[in-house]
């Protein structure tokens, strides 16, 4: 029954990654409650491995029909993926709840931008960091991809937003191209956690199948229904995640 609901929860968890990024929020916390005898680093190892087959699916999925700009998400994916692999080493070192309390503040800042600008990512817009793109892709690629490596939940909504907010992108383009480097994020952690043998084999790859499900149908129902519909995901899933990084934190004051 445990590896049932663990399945359920991995193939909903790759659809709404696959629209909106998030999945993390749903795929994790099943981990984490059905899992409590086991040391976190197993936990973080297990949800990587399952999380990059539906991201993989959906970022070749994404390929086929939305045209991706190559000369900025190779930049950002090699940024991304240095910058995980030093968060997955960090796991041992660094407390992840510490990020909570600034990811809350980032993510109602998010929320609330993208809920009062209705016509934000809607279409493809020119910026200033547009004209320009390789600094910033650098930079905001690198943080949240040490962050992805650290901990993970929110990691495609804060790409998602930065390549709406800084480069112009719409919703449905950066939507494609945050899978695209979502993928290099997360196997870059994964190789951390395959070294140091910290995956739950017989959870990981049924997960990863009906990851693969979910991100096959999210990624379809993105394409087909546009930028608006995967705004509307991301409104979800940000709420989602501000939801969860409340109750956590109340959490550890009572």
């Amino acid at each position: 029954m445990t590896l049932l609901m663990l399945c359920g929860f991995a193939l909903l968890a790759g659809f709404i990654d696959a629209v909106a990024g998030g999945g993390g929020l749903i795929q994790l916390p099943p981990l984490l409650i059905t899992q409590k005898d086991i040391a976190p680093a197993f936990i973080l190892g297990t949800n990587k491995f399952a999380a990059v087959t539906g991201t993989a699916t959906a970022a070749v999925s994404y390929n086929r029909r939305v045209k991706v700009n190559w000369q900025i998400v190779v930049p950002g994916m090699f940024s991304a993926a240095i910058c995980s692999w030093l968060g997955a080493r960090a796991v041992s070192l660094i407390r992840p709840e510490l990020f909570r309390p600034i990811m809350l503040v980032l993510i109602i800042a998010m929320a609330i931008y993208t809920f009062k600008r209705k016509d934000f990512g809607s279409a493809a817009r020119e910026t200033k960091a547009s004209t320009k793109p390789i600094p910033y892709v650098l930079f905001f690629c690198g943080l949240i991809g040490f962050y992805d490596g650290i901990f993970g939940p929110g990691t495609g909504s804060l790409l998602m937003f930065a390549f709406v907010g800084i480069l112009g992108f719409d919703f449905l383009q950066a939507s494609a191209t945050t899978k695209i480097i979502n993928v290099t994020t997360n196997v870059a952690a994964l190789v951390q956690f395959l070294g140091a043998g910290q995956i739950i084999w017989h959870l990981a790859v049924p997960m990863a199948v009906c990851n693969i499900v979910g991100g096959i149908i999210g990624s379809r129902m993105a394409m087909a229904k546009g930028s608006q519909f995967v705004r509307v995901i991301f409104l979800v899933v940000v709420v989602g995640v501000i939801l969860r990084y409340s109750y956590d934190i109340i959490q550890e004051f009572m």
